[in-house]
């Protein structure tokens, strides 16, 4: 499992650790990636995801996983999110 947040694209980034004397030594910095679940209301399923944290909060800003979805483009989503977009398009065509 990729230590890559599905919905940001954030990911590791790399940096020096230093210390009092200035001596720098490699370490990376890991996003805080949770794996949550979101109840999608027009599909009615579950989805279950290992965002980052600050995703998990624009989730929640733009009131659940469908609207974020739907108000977002799909070039900056991954292949699943472009996925579960169509299937919600698809959705709200078929209700109207």
């Amino acid at each position: 499992m990729s230590r890559v947040c599905s919905l940001t694209g954030k990911g590791v980034l790399y940096g020096h650790r230093v210390s009092h004397a200035n001596n720098k030594t490699k370490r990376r910095f890991q996003p805080n990636l949770q794996m949550v679940s979101f109840l999608s209301d027009k599909l009615g399923a579950r989805v279950r995801v290992r965002l980052s944290a600050n995703a998990i909060r624009t989730v929640e800003k733009h009131g659940g996983i469908d609207n974020y979805l739907l108000g977002s483009s799909a070039e900056t989503l991954s292949p699943k999110f472009k996925k579960m977009k169509k299937l919600l398009k698809r959705g709200d065509e078929a209700s109207e």
